[in-house]
C-alpha cells in the first residue's frame, strides 16, 4: 500500500515547474519558485494536521490546497485572485511520477504482489493524477482518506483502508517517503517501508520503519528476494 504524492509522483517537482511561468507573469522573483512551492506545501501540511487532530468533519484536499496556497501568495505580497489559485491547486492532478516508479511498480505487479494506494488526495483528484502519472494500470485499488473522513496519519486512515480490503493490518507493507506517514502506518498496526529520496533520519525510534530503501527501484528488489 501505498502513499501517492511525494512518493509515487513528484509533487515538489512538479508543482515548481506549474508554477514558475505564474511567478514569471506576476513579476515576481524574490524567491525562488521552488521555495514559494515548499511554503505551499508546508502550509497545506500544517492545516490538514490540524484538520487530523481536530478530527471533526473533514475539510476536502482541494480546500486545504487553496487556503494554503492563498496563504502562500499574500505572505509572499502577489496579488493574486481566486481564479488563480483554483488553476494552480488543478496542477495537483497533473504531477509526474518519480523516474523509477513505474518500472519498479511494474516489477513488483509481475512479481505476484497486490498494489494499493491510499492518499490524502479527494477521489476527483485521484482520479484524474493517477491515469496522468501513468501508474493507473498498476494498482488493484486506490483509496482515498475521504472514506475514513480524516487525514493521515491518524490511524482511522489505515484502519479503513485494511477493512475496506478485508486484510489484516500486519499483512500489509505501506510505502512512503514521508516519515510521518510510515509512523502513523506502524502505530496502527501496519508494517513501513520508508522511502529515503531526500536522504533525512527517521527521527523516531518507537515507531521504526521495518524496511528503508533509497527509491522505488530499491524497494521492488528487496520485495523479490525470497
Amino acid at each position: 500500500m501505498f502513499d501517492f504524492y511525494g512518493t509515487v509522483v513528484d509533487m515538489q517537482g512538479s508543482l515548481t515547474r506549474a508554477i514558475t511561468p505564474y511567478l514569471e507573469k506576476k513579476g515576481y522573483d524574490k524567491n525562488p519558485p521552488g521555495r514559494l512551492v515548499t511554503w505551499w506545501r508546508r502550509t497545506h501540511f500544517e492545516n490538514s494536521m490540524i484538520d487530523a487532530l481536530l478530527h471533526r468533519d473533514h475539510t476536502p484536499y482541494r480546500q486545504i490546497g487553496f487556503e494554503a496556497l492563498d496563504y502562500t501568495l499574500e505572505r509572499a505580497g502577489i496579488e493574486h485572485n481566486d481564479v488563480e489559485v483554483r488553476e494552480l491547486v488543478n496542477e495537483i492532478t497533473r504531477l509526474d511520477p518519480f523516474p523509477d516508479v513505474v518500472q519498479a511498480l511494474t516489477d513488483m505487479k509481475n512479481h505476484g504482489l497486490k498494489l494499493y494506494l491510499l492518499s490524502n488526495g479527494d477521489p476527483d483528484l485521484l482520479a484524474a493524477g493517477v491515469p496522468f502519472s501513468g501508474t493507473d494500470h498498476l494498482w488493484d485499488r486506490v483509496i482515498s482518506v475521504a472514506e475514513a473522513d480524516s487525514f493521515k496519519p491518524h490511524q482511522k486512515t489505515y484502519q479503513t483502508a485494511a477493512s475496506l480490503l478485508g486484510l489484516g493490518r500486519g499483512e500489509i507493507l505501506f510505502v512512503a517517503n514521508h516519515a510521518f506517514d510510515c509512523i502513523g502506518a506502524k502505530a496502527a498496526g501496519l508494517r513501513s517501508a520508508f522511502i529515503d529520496r531526500r536522504k533525512r533520519p527517521f527521527g523516531n525510534s518507537r515507531y521504526p520503519a521495518d524496511v528503508k530503501v533509497s527509491d522505488m527501484a530499491e524497494l521492488a528488489s528487496v520485495l523479490k528476494r525470497p
